[in-house]
């Protein structure tokens, strides 16, 4: 597992729920790749746990992953609550149901395939990645909304 592969994700919604779209770039010696997606009917956050999702999707064979989001919803599921969620057969603290649990399975079948180093960016700081992300994000929303 010698690949380092460079990825940011983002997501943006239109209303929370409404239309929704998802954006990544992936960067592997120095070579950009860029994705995107819509959704009609979501939230920010279905939006943002899907770019990171389809970006680890993007990687044909296990990688060391530099993920970069400006979610901290992503971010503290990640990285605080995935491991509770599991042992408590996806249900919160409080016994609900975890919202997005269909995503975050995903998400972390993913993962598994990965040695991922999770980063945090303020978003809208100027980050090159992250702005095109949410760049990507905004314009799938914009193409479909357009048709």
């Amino acid at each position: 597992m010698n690949a380092r592969v460079v990825i940011y994700t983002d997501g943006a919604c239109r209303g929370n729920p409404g239309p929704g779209g998802w954006g990544v770039v992936l960067n592997y010696q120095g070579k950009r790749k860029t994705l995107r997606g819509y959704a009609a009917e979501t939230t920010n956050n279905r939006m943002e746990l899907t770019a990171v999702i389809e970006g680890l999707r993007a990687l044909n064979r296990s990688c060391e992953v530099e993920v970069n989001t400006d979610s901290k919803y992503v971010m503290q599921g990640i990285n605080e609550w995935i491991a509770n969620w599991k042992r408590n057969g996806w249900k919160t603290a409080a016994r609900k149901a975890v919202k997005n649990s269909d995503l975050w399975r995903q998400l972390d079948e993913e993962v598994s395939s990965h040695k991922v180093d999770w980063k945090w960016v303020k978003g809208h700081s100027g980050v090159e990645g992250n702005e095109l992300a949410d760049q990507l994000a905004n314009e799938a929303i914009d193409a479909e909304i357009s048709t």
